[in-house]
């Protein structure tokens, strides 16, 4: 591993802690761009913390560097950027925001007189408690390097509880680096349940959104919000355990250990696919929410064995309750739940052009090709099972039919119509569903036996 004191990221800094120090300060890199080298990572967060000096001598320091962007209502937060990097260069904080300094309620308190121990102290976890000199030497309080090495989320203080938010930081955090909570800290993070309910629904989304768009283990954050005590904010996800599975096709166990490993499944997926933040983030909450109507439909039969008959179904409406409870986006809704509705069509019917076609129009407005990617990872999540893509038949003449990524385009329009003699209005509108309608049954291909086709069955 290459050393701290030679990465190319110091070097970038190199004159920029230069004029700081030169300024008087005694400038730091710290929190998540020093846990990412330790981890081989790229670091995103560039944070560059100053201590010993006033604001307006920071910002005095930096003119030299181009165009200096103060953020948020309180002064203390600068932007340059430096060979690539966006630099965030801030004063230490007594008290952090709720957030950031967008957020409304409580500003942070900027205050030069800190040590840095006293300033990391309020950070929320070991792992990003950690800081490194100009120099490369690593500043590290709190044990977040062994942290990090061990694979532990520990709270850096208790300083922790200022804000609740940071149990569901936590499970993002775990997912995106395959971590768990440290025993104490998950019995701190119980404490906190009932301030969950003053927490806004957009920061909510936000640490949602990095576990869907950033986990390489989410199956590692969801057992956080089971550890933490947070799952049961989150009845939908809450129901699955315990809930169980025909044991043939479901060797791994209830729907809440079969979810965690269809998340995990679906993670690899997207890293394959190479999935764009959206795409990724629609696969990940298909795969979370697929089976939310397990345990509502769930029984016993007489042999024995559970059955969930009708569940896809009855999952839709709890999907939508669910995305709504974590504050989702509608356009996250509206791709997801087609996808959770028919994610065993594959089983029940033969692809064929005619089957295909329609189930790419029943999915709309989510591709055909996103489908195609949750059932994979659907019969992928049942270990010791090994991994399946029993819906690729599908995929395959979804891509010679044109409908793996939008459902199929109409081939007769009005347009046409009307330049065969057929009058605008309602009766054109229900001639152009109904040929719709045939187009997808396979009646006809081109927009000319389309044409023919409306005006010879509606002659009257």
């Amino acid at each position: 591993m290459i050393s701290l004191s030679q990465h190319p990221l110091l070097e970038t800094l190199a004159s920029l802690f230069e004029a700081l120090t030169r300024a008087g300060g005694r400038p730091l890199l710290v929190g998540g761009a020093v846990r990412d080298l330790l981890l081989g990572l790229p670091p995103t967060d560039i944070d560059v913390e100053v201590y010993g000096i006033d604001g307006q001598t920071l910002a005095t320091a930096l003119a030299s560097f181009g165009r200096v962007d103060a953020v948020g209502r309180s002064f203390g937060v600068l932007k340059v950027r430096l060979a690539g990097y966006e630099v965030d260069v801030t004063l230490p904080v007594r008290r952090h925001p709720v957030d950031d300094d967008d957020e409304p309620g409580t500003l942070p308190e900027y205050d030069p007189s800190l040590t840095p121990r006293e300033a990391l102290a309020r950070r929320d976890f070991t792992i990003n408690a950690l800081a490194l000199t100009p120099s490369g030497d690593l500043i590290d309080y709190f044990g977040g390097r062994a942290d990090l090495e061990a694979r532990v989320l520990r709270h850096t203080s208790a300083a922790f509880g200022d804000d609740p938010l940071r149990v569901l930081r936590a499970m993002q955090f775990a997912a995106r680096f395959n971590m768990r909570l440290a025993p104490e800290t998950a019995a701190l993070c119980r404490t906190l349940l009932p301030a969950s309910a003053g927490l806004p629904r957009d920061r909510i989304w936000r640490e949602w959104h990095k576990w869907a768009t950033l986990g390489a283990c989410p199956s590692a954050g969801l057992r956080v919000l089971d550890e933490s005590g947070w799952l049961a904010l989150y009845p939908e996800l809450a129901a699955l355990q315990g809930c169980p599975q025909h044991p043939r096709f479901h060797p791994e166990g209830d729907v809440w250990v079969h979810t965690l490993c269809v998340c995990d499944a679906a993670a690899r997926i997207a890293e394959r696919d190479a999935l764009d933040a959206r795409d990724r983030a629609v696969l990940m909450f298909a795969a979370l929410c697929h089976d939310l109507g397990k345990p509502p439909t769930t029984v016993i039969e007489e042999d024995g064995i559970p059955r969930s008959p009708g569940h896809a179904a009855a999952g839709v409406p709890l999907t939508q309750t669910f995305l709504a409870r974590i504050g989702a986006p509608h356009w996250i809704e509206r791709l997801v739940t087609p996808l959770v509705r028919e994610h065993l069509v594959h089983l029940h019917t033969p692809p064929t052009p005619r089957v295909v076609r329609r189930l790419a129009n029943r999915l709309a407005p989510a591709p055909l090709v996103q489908w195609e990617r949750l059932v994979e990872a659907d019969a992928s999540g049942r270990p010791p099972m090994p991994p399946e893509r029993p819906a690729v038949a599908f995929l395959a003449i979804a891509e010679a039919e044109g409908a793996a990524r939008n459902r199929p385009a109409p081939l007769v329009r009005g347009r046409d119509l009307i330049a065969a003699g057929v009058a605008p209005g309602p009766r054109l509108g229900e001639m152009l569903r109904r040929a719709y309608e045939a187009q997808l049954d396979g009646v006809f291909s081109t927009v000319e036996e389309g044409v023919a086709w409306v005006l010879q069955t509606h002659k009257d």
